[in-house]
């Protein structure tokens, strides 16, 4: 079995590689991890796309299981039926694909077509990624279907209760603003997109926003608050401003602190921080101000651009993983 696999993408991006996919002429499935247990290195929710010719996207196992499910793949693209299946220490196949580590793992396996996902629920996967907005889908674990895809009703993705279906959330895809396209943002936009964030810059100083410096991530070349009112600034988003011009900082700042979003940092020493502070103080409130993170990044003694940005990210996702702890 020969296996290609394109660069990673974020779960929430690969309905619409699927969409590109089928529209080429491919056949393909789909695979939702539906339960785990134990050692399991993937959640529940994660999906993994393979394609008739073998090419994949994603992972339900982080590679242990990974080439048992892409032959179930196969045959449900053939047959035009899916399956669940369960992989577990117990279980002779799990030894014979790595799985041997005190875990065990339930996928689903659906195929593309009028008896497992429609193509038309799959494009819907892809708009509400696109538009940031979640959606939910229900699956049926006897006929490897998926039944509906409504509004949310559930917190999470998961079995129910008589372990016969299964509900997949889709949320929106995380998000970064990064307020000034300096040197420290060209390595922040790509590790960020390698975490996967979507990443929006934004600096009005032509200068700084030309293209060739951020290639993969374009550069809004206008004001803060003539483009964040416009943006979705949510409980998935995170904000940072790099310019060191409070000009340009605090008209951003102005907005943000006004929004949910989960980590707000800012450029600067301590000493800057206390005379933003100063100047915000008649638009926001101190609680608001506390939300700040002030200098940016946790303290690993970096120096350089590249250093300082894996601070900010470490933050970042250290701060993003404990607001869903606190999420009731």
């Amino acid at each position: 079995m020969t296996i290609q696999s394109d660069v990673y993408l974020d779960d929430i991006m690969l309905p619409q590689r699927g969409c590109d996919w089928h529209r080429a002429g491919h056949k393909l499935a789909v695979i939702f991890v539906t339960s785990t247990w134990g050692s399991s290195p993937r959640p529940v929710g994660s999906m993994m796309l393979v394609r008739d010719d073998m090419r994949i996207e994603g992972s339900v196992s982080g590679g242990c299981i990974e080439g048992a499910v892409i032959e179930a793949a196969i045959d449900a693209m053939k047959s035009g039926k899916g399956q669940p299946l369960t992989f577990g220490v117990a279980d002779e196949t799990a030894w014979e694909v790595g799985l041997s580590c005190g875990g065990s793992i339930e996928v689903l396996v659906i195929p593309i077509g009028p008896s497992g996902m429609s193509i038309d629920i799959l494009t819907a996967l892809a708009d509400a990624a696109r538009l940031r907005q979640p959606l939910q889908l229900s699956m049926s674990l006897a006929s490897a279907m998926v039944t509906t895809a409504t509004e949310i009703s559930v917190m999470q993705s998961g079995m129910d209760a008589e372990h016969k279906s299964y509900t997949h959330l889709q949320e929106p895809r995380l998000q970064l603003v990064i307020i000034g396209a300096v040197h420290i943002a060209q390595y922040l936009a790509q590790m960020a997109q390698s975490c996967g964030f979507e990443v929006t810059l934004i600096d009005p100083r032509g200068i700084f926003a030309h293209p060739e410096r951020f290639a993969s991530s374009p550069v809004k070349d206008v004001w803060p608050s003539d483009i964040l009112p416009q943006m979705s600034l949510d409980a998935r988003t995170a904000f940072v401003t790099l310019t060191h011009d409070p000009k340009i900082d605090d008209d951003a700042l102005r907005i943000a602190l006004q929004k949910p979003v989960f980590y707000l940092a800012c450029l600067g020493s301590r000493k800057t921080h206390e005379k933003r502070c100063i100047r915000l103080r008649d638009d926001v409130t101190d609680v608001a101000l506390h939300r700040i993170s002030a200098p940016a990044g946790l303290d690993i003694g970096g120096r350089s651009p590249a250093e300082i940005a894996v601070s900010i990210m470490a933050e970042m996702i250290a701060a993003w993983h404990s607001s869903k702890r606190q999420t009731p």
